[in-house]
């Protein structure tokens, strides 16, 4: 084991010998010597010899000059340097494994990058390069098992991977390296381990004063996160990442690439069984304030979602690739082989939703691209979409899970099965979609709830317009409304109630099945907006902060009148002919009734972005613009009516003489 005596003593040595002999020595000696190798501190060792020959080829090239005055260290011209690299290359032969060799040619490459200090100028850096890349793959032909060869070979590689030419890089025989980083990144005892870490904490999560947990800094575990976040792989998982990204672009072989997605699948599923014997996997994030002390807020909890964080990123970064490849990938493409990845890699993500969900939907636009994309391919198999979703839906539908994991994994499902209503059959719409929302509909406000509250509202949105749910749509259509006005604005955000009854009036309206079985359900629907804005609070609503995140929050504060007449206005394009000519003047002087001059001047730009901005057909644009100029359209949306608003009528309706 190092010191850093003795590894200022070897850096120094090492600087400034000249002897080529001693040098090829010094090389040899810090490769095979029993008191560096017979106790090795895992990748630590293997980091503190490669920054030996780092240091020392910085140090020939200016790095330390540049810090003394000049004159102080004698200059070594290109000539002592290229003698020098040969020396240390030639320390590297037979006596020595082969992935140590990485070592030192790593070390020489890094000092020749003089993009952060001035570069060891040598006229045999073209040599380096393709002896490093040489030695990468003897290493990876080594059938002899080493605990430390996969790692070192790990990170050197991602230390030097974009120092290397592309004709250099084009050489790696990706087929041996990809399940070399994989297994050094997630598996090894260098990397996260697959996630068993998260299982040892819960025995030193104790309870203290006031009925709240904590856990100690001073704890086992503690320090043993601190450690594993402090290995070399784990602090550089971005850049490792991005290099078995690359691996998976590169890889000859279709069939590591279904590895490496088993791989990832068993690393989430033992994560996720690993949290889940937590006792801090029992407090919803809403809640850590209440449950949790301040030592444990703010020095212990931070460093194990800032480890988890990267791990997450890891894992979509590679899942990115993995989804790319598919998509240009012939064979992997293939009807055996597209649903299955696509599956697998859905699962992935159920099973980390736990730590991206407090990210936030839209904070990281890879999952987003990952989450999406293995959607659209699963889409394309109905067989394939139902047997995930008989897999994922909650274990006891129709009940509110009390588990904070188990509702955030109900959450990872509403949000899953909205994409895919539309490839499912009606049978599992309603027996497993409509009845894994149920709960989530009328359930009493809560702030750990909003987020798949609001999910679960759009699951049933998404089954509702599916064209092939017109009977379930019959059926279940008077219940959900009687909800949806229940639960505004307590439960609901302004901006998903207005999606809500805007996709509701299109569904009720032509060329819906549904308009021809209940044609004046639209404008029931509408009639009941009207009715409820007149006697609605002008009030501002407050904003509904999500435990999750905040991606609902309005952008400007509204009141509940001023919401629902711009749930009506926003309805106006999807209305019958004859129901929109009906429409346009209630709905223009209602907004001459919104109290406060700000609100009403919301909803009337509202109203001008539905008639200008092409939110129109042609044939409703024709009845909107002649509604506009000269039936007194204009004056009722801008100055208001000049008595009262006039009363909503069904079709074919009179309406009662004046008497004048």
């Amino acid at each position: 084991m190092f010191t850093c005596l003795k590894i200022l003593l070897a850096t120094s040595l090492l600087t400034t010998l000249r002897n080529p002999a001693n040098i090829s020595l010094l090389t040899r000696q810090l490769l095979i010597a029993p008191a560096i190798w017979n106790r090795p501190d895992g990748l630590r060792t293997c980091l503190q010899v490669l920054s030996i020959f780092h240091t020392a080829g910085t140090n020939r090239g200016g790095g330390i000059n540049s810090a003394r005055a000049p004159g102080s260290l004698k200059e070594y011209s290109d000539a002592d340097n290229d003698i020098w690299v040969k020396a240390v290359a030639a320390g590297a032969d037979e006596q020595s494994p082969r992935w140590k060799h990485l070592l030192p040619l790593g070390g020489l490459l890094l000092s020749m990058d003089g993009r952060v200090h001035p570069p060891l100028y040598s006229t045999l850096k073209g040599d380096v390069e393709r002896a490093v890349v040489k030695a990468v793959n003897l290493a990876l032909s080594q059938s002899t098992p080493d605990e430390l060869r996969g790692g070192c070979v790990t990170l050197v590689l991602n230390y030097t991977f974009e120092l290397l030419p592309n004709v250099l890089v084009a050489e790696l025989d990706y087929d041996a390296l990809l399940p070399t980083l994989v297994e050094a990144a997630f598996f090894s005892a260098e990397g996260f381990q697959s996630g068993y870490l998260l299982g040892t904490i819960d025995q030193d999560i104790v309870h203290v004063k006031d009925n709240k947990f904590t856990w100690l800094p001073m704890s086992p575990t503690f320090l043993q996160a601190q450690k594993v976040s402090s290995r070399p792989l784990v602090a550089s998982m971005g850049p490792l990442s991005r290099l078995i990204a690359h691996a998976v672009k590169s890889v000859r072989s279709p069939l590591h690439i279904h590895n490496l997605v088993e791989a990832l699948l068993n690393v989430s599923r033992t994560t996720n069984s690993q949290w889940r014997a937590n006792k801090l996997s029992e407090i919803d994030a809403s809640e850590e304030a209440v449950y949790l002390d301040e030592v444990a807020l703010k020095r212990t909890i931070p460093l194990l979602w800032q480890i988890l964080r990267s791990v997450l990123f890891a894992m979509t970064i590679v899942m990115k690739s993995i989804m790319g490849r598919l998509l240009i990938d012939g064979e992997l493409a293939k009807h055996n082989s597209a649903p299955t990845l696509s599956t697998q890699i859905l699962h992935t993500m159920r099973n980390v939703y736990f730590i991206s969900s407090r990210l936030g939907s839209n904070a990281f636009s890879s999952t987003t691209f990952v989450f999406l994309t293995a959607i659209d391919v699963l889409s394309r198999y109905p067989a394939h979409t139902e047997s995930f979703l008989l897999e994922t839906k909650p274990s006891a539908l129709g009940e509110l899970p009390p588990h904070p994991l188990d509702r955030c994994l109900d959450l990872f499902f509403l949000n899953t099965a909205e994409n895919l209503t539309l490839t499912i059959s009606p049978q599992i719409n309603e027996d497993i979609l409509i009845a894994a929302a149920m709960p989530y509909l009328t359930v009493a406000i809560s702030p750990h709830l909003i987020d798949i509250f609001e999910a679960a509202h759009s699951v049933v949105l998404a089954v509702l317009v599916a064209p092939k749910n017109v009977a379930i749509a019959q059926r279940i259509f008077p219940f959900y409304i009687d909800t949806l006005f229940k639960v505004f604005p307590t439960n609901l955000s302004p901006r998903q109630y207005r999606v809500a009854i805007k996709t509701l009036v299109r569904i009720a309206s032509p060329p819906s099945s549904l308009s021809f079985r209940q044609p004046d359900l639209a404008s029931t629907i509408l009639e009941m907006l009207h009715h409820r804005a007149l006697s609605a609070s002008g009030n501002m609503l407050p904003p509904l902060r999500s435990s999750i995140s905040q991606v609902n929050q309005e952008i400007a504060p509204l009141s509940e009148q001023a919401v629902l007449t711009l749930a009506i206005l926003d309805a106006l394009p999807s209305l019958s002919l004859e129901i929109l000519e009906e429409w346009l003047p209630i709905s223009a002087s209602l907004i001459n009734y919104v109290k406060g001059p700000q609100m009403a001047e919301v909803c009337r730009r509202r109203l001008w972005e539905v008639l200008y901005y092409g939110e129109m057909d042609v044939d409703r644009a024709q009845i909107c613009l002649v509604w506009w100029g000269t039936r007194g359209g204009r004056e009722m949306a801008l100055r208001g009516p000049k008595q009262g608003i006039p009363e909503p009528l069904i079709s074919a309706a009179l309406e009662e003489a004046s008497g004048q």
